[in-house]
């Protein structure tokens, strides 16, 4: 194929690390089944290092805050 005749793909430009906005995430999250695993992990407490907002996360989740999208989190301390 020639230079000439090569079309620039047009489509969704999305990056591969671009995880969705913090209710889309949300909503994929609740809408898995009871028939999953991993239904049963337990949610993990997070501070977001940039914006200070609480977030609970699963292992298996990007560390990623679910409002501003900074990946800096900090695990909350345990109150004994």
């Amino acid at each position: 194929m020639s230079r000439e005749g090569y079309q620039v793909p047009t489509g969704s430009a999305v990056s591969p690390f671009d995880f969705g906005t913090s209710q889309q995430r949300q909503a994929s999250f609740s809408a898995g089944g009871a028939a999953n695993p991993s239904d049963n992990e337990p949610l993990i407490r997070y501070l977001c290092g940039d914006c200070g907002t609480p977030n609970q996360l699963k292992k298996s989740q990007p560390v990623q805050c679910l409002d501003c999208g900074c990946r800096v989190l900090y695990k909350e301390r345990t109150k004994r």
